[in-house]
Order: structure tokens, then sequence, then C-alpha cells
């Protein structure tokens, strides 16, 4: 359920049409918690059912409408209470992991392949992670600014600091994974010395 509670925490910041919320949910909250387009339509819909938002049409264009959502005061509530809850901890998923725990059932070559592949994701991503880490220092990250426009309830200096925070605590991560990946490469030299990639 913290789809619903990632869109409510987009939609405190102020209205938006389904369109610019999907849009808004990639460059921000879904850097936490993906979602696609195909989640994200419907659990609005239920949204509206259960009362946490209202939906209006509103003008798009010369002759057509959209959908607005805005948050109720039930949606306020729950959101809040949804902050306080214990986090329910999921177990670990993790492929890559997984696979290098079993490396010897391959050849080196395709292991060493899977970390390259390994620390070519993560250094895109500490890239992105990066680039929103600086757009919101700057405070010109669009939700961080739509939100320092509106919310007169919050200290700004805070907003901005725990989303600095949160980006700070993925651009550790990405490292860790990277090194990690590294020193997989290492170990896979260290066992099969003099072996390159494809021989």
């Amino acid at each position: 359920m913290s789809l619903r509670y990632a869109l409510l925490a987009l939609l405190t910041a102020q209205p938006m049409t389904g369109y610019d919320l999907a849009k808004a949910f990639h460059v921000s909250v879904g850097h936490v918690w993906h979602a696609p387009d195909s989640q994200i339509y419907p659990e609005l819909k239920r949204m509206v059912r259960d009362g946490l938002l209202v939906d209006e049409s509103v003008p798009w264009g010369e002759k057509s409408t959209k959908t607005r959502y805005s948050v109720t005061d039930e949606g306020v509530a729950a959101f809040r209470a949804w902050m306080r809850e214990a986090i329910d901890y999921p177990n670990e998923r993790d492929p890559a992991h997984l696979r290098a725990a079993y490396f010897e059932w391959t050849e080196p070559e395709v292991a060493r392949r899977h970390l390259q592949e390994h620390i070519a994701q993560y250094e895109l991503r500490r890239t992105q992670w990066q680039a929103q880490l600086d757009a919101i220092h700057r405070r010109t990250h669009p939700i961080v600014e739509r939100r320092l426009a509106s919310d007169t309830e919050h200290d700004h200096d805070a907003i901005v600091a725990f989303k600095v925070f949160t980006y700070e605590g993925f651009l550790d991560r990405a490292e860790g994974e990277i090194a990690w990946a590294r020193h997989g490469l290492e170990l896979l030299e260290r066992l099969n010395p003099g072996r390159e990639a494809g021989a």
C-alpha cells in the first residue's frame, strides 16, 4: 500500500491531474517507490472511492478535459497516520547478490560480465540520484519548488534537509554496490589469475 502514500505525499504539495501526477511521480518519489502508470491510475480511483482524494474535471486544450486530484482532510489524516506506523521491512530479493553467491556454477567471464553490468547500473543510478540531489540543494527540483511555494505548515529548511538526507542515502548505497562489484572483480582475478574476459 506504499504507492497510496507516495501519491498522497505528492498531492500534499498541490492538486494535480493524473498525467501531471504520474510524470511527477517518476521524477521524485519514483526513485523511492517504483510503480508504472498502469498501477498509478487505478490507485487514484481507489483513493477517490475511499475518500482520500476528490477528483474534478478541468479544461485541457480547446475541447477536452482532464481529471485533477486534490487531497481531502481524510487523506491528510491517513498520510499522517501512515507516517507514524512502524515500517514493515520486506524480505530481501536481490538477484545480483544471489547469483554472486553461486558464481562457481558459471564461467569467470560470465561472472565478470554480471559484475560489470552491476557497476554500470549503479553508476547510472548514482548519476541520476546526484542530479536529483543537486536540484534539491538548489531548490530548483520541480516537486520541491511546488512544496516550498505551497507549504506554510513546515519549516522550509527542514523540507529540503530531509530530501537531501534521503538522496545522500541513495548515493551511499550506489557507492557501496559499486565497491562490492569491484571487489568481486578482484576476487575473480585472484581465483582465475591471468584469465581475461572471453579467454
